[in-house]
């Protein structure tokens, strides 16, 4: 891959790392310990607080793999081997790559 095409990567990998980190932040309150008076809100206004704090703890271990897979993205540049598969070391297609510029394995072997 060209030195240029790396450095496109490299700062698309940084501005998304950017992004979910923002967002972790901004959602940090919807994923702490729902804690409601039992007296003034109902049964069904209990459950649905449990479940949004439940779906943001999800997204919330979601978007830390993906911190940790565009680390890893951005680890492989630095060192010369982005664009190759870890798994048998053939180059990943550049569709592929486009599609997820975390990719750490081809299509054949991510399977």
């Amino acid at each position: 891959m060209d030195r240029t095409k790396l450095d496109e990567r490299r700062v698309a990998l940084m501005a998304l790392r950017d992004e979910i980190e923002g967002l972790a932040a901004a959602n940090a309150q919807a994923r702490e310990t729902v804690v409601l008076d039992q007296q003034s809100v109902g049964r069904l206004s209990r459950m649905d607080a449990l479940q949004g704090q439940a779906m943001a703890q999800e997204t919330g271990r979601r978007r830390a793999l993906d911190l940790k897979r565009i680390a890893a993205a951005l680890t492989r540049i630095e060192e010369g081997e982005y664009g190759y598969c870890a798994t048998c070391g053939e180059e990943i297609v550049a569709a592929r790559l486009d599609l997820d510029p975390m990719a750490a394995q081809c299509a054949g072997c991510a399977r």
